[in-house]
């Protein structure tokens, strides 16, 4: 799906600024001058791309670097849904 790439990149260059945005009690805890790496690959090693319906899923597995010195993974998952769709609560649900 067009969206799921789009947000994919948006992810890949601006995962501070949207931590920030939408949870902001996690931003806060994030040392990013420590850095973060993006484990996609070993992401999909463990996880099938699609959904049981066929469709491209956006998920991001990162591994971020806490204030506190201790590291965490953060797996990220976002729908995109821009019209209306009966199985929508159904692959949510699969999703979940």
């Amino acid at each position: 799906m067009k969206q799921d790439s789009s947000w994919r990149k948006i992810l890949d260059k601006l995962l501070p600024q949207f931590l920030a945005f939408f949870f902001k009690e996690i931003y806060q805890a994030i040392d990013f001058k420590k850095g973060f790496e993006f484990l996609d690959k070993e992401l999909q090693k463990i996880l099938p791309r699609e959904d049981d319906t066929g469709k491209r899923v956006v998920d991001k597995l990162v591994k971020v670097f806490l204030r506190d010195g201790g590291e965490k993974w953060l797996f990220i998952h976002i729908e995109i849904q821009g019209y209306r769709e009966i199985d929508f609560p159904k692959r949510v649900y699969h999703c979940n």
